[in-house]
């Protein structure tokens, strides 16, 4: 699988899986391609979606929810997803998979799967969407090119709230949140795949607080996958509630530009350290 001609492969590209083994086995062959990385290590939510990918594949249907546990960095190569479906039914279906990079377990993954069928019933919403700058009043995240941007900002066409780019010039807000919009590089459509991505491709809210800035590993993150985004850029919003004894929890909400909810995510990660 290699790079699509271009200067940037899509997402769908960059994800793409292939079936290996006699039919049915659910083992799959991928690439984690370069560029979707921070520091050289891919991104969580870009292994998270190429894992994901594979699982949607497996069992016929996209995710609903996706918890991932991050078992060491996942380096750009090659790389194989097992898949265990572990039941299938007329709805729902759970399966389990483990990424595997250079014959070591990377990703271990456990979700359930299923069309999204609204069904007219009760709606009530304790939280409208978060309020910010409009897109295009919106500065673009800095790209790897200039110098001051992780790889995976070239992939991506994100734009972070004004208010909360104070880390980016050593003036931390004091508040572990971090706004903005997310899209794909090229207005590529976001899918319940593309979601897995967005739920961890943005600065960490700690660099808002009066923590150093460094590398935030990831332990394990969850993703709810609420509806299939209309198109256009996706108004998210990242916090930190709890950080304490060395570890920090992350709490996401993504809304598409309906104003409708269409993914929550939460995370546990280490607290910052030098890569």
């Amino acid at each position: 699988m290699s790079e699509p001609e271009g200067i940037l492969g899509t997402f769908a590209q960059a994800t793409a899986v292939e079936s290996i083994g006699d039919e049915g086995s659910g083992r799959f062959a991928a690439e984690i391609h370069a560029g979707w990385d921070i520091g050289g290590a891919a991104n969580g939510g870009y292994l998270m979606a190429l894992a994901g990918r594979a699982m949607a594949e497996a069992v016929g249907r996209p995710p609903l929810s996706l918890t991932a546990h991050y078992l060491r960095p996942g380096p750009a190569g090659p790389c194989e997803i097992d898949v265990d479906i572990v039941r299938t039914g007329r709805r729902l279906a759970t399966a389990r998979a483990t990424m595997i990079v250079d014959g070591k377990p990377t990703l271990e993954l456990l979700g359930t799967f299923g069309e999204q069928v609204p069904d007219g019933g009760p709606r009530y919403w304790r939280e409208e969407p978060v309020d910010i700058t409009p897109y295009e009043e919106c500065a673009p995240m800095e790209m790897s090119s200039d110098g001051g941007g992780p790889g995976l900002m070239d992939r991506l066409a994100s734009r972070l709230h004004p208010g909360d780019g104070g880390f980016r010039r050593g003036e931390p807000t004091g508040d572990p949140t971090v706004r903005g919009w997310f899209a794909l590089a090229g207005d590529e459509p976001i899918d319940a795949i593309g979601l897995l991505l967005a739920a961890d491709a943005f600065p960490p809210p700690i660099f808002n607080s009066n923590i150093p800035m460094a590398w935030v590993p990831t332990v394990e993150l969850t993703v709810h996958v609420r509806g299939t985004p209309a198109p256009g850029p996706l108004r998210v919003a990242f916090r930190n509630r709890f950080i304490h004894d060395g570890l920090l929890d992350e709490e996401g909400e993504l809304w598409d530009s309906t104003g409708t909810l269409v993914a929550q995510s939460r995370q546990l990660s280490l607290m910052p350290r030098p890569a």
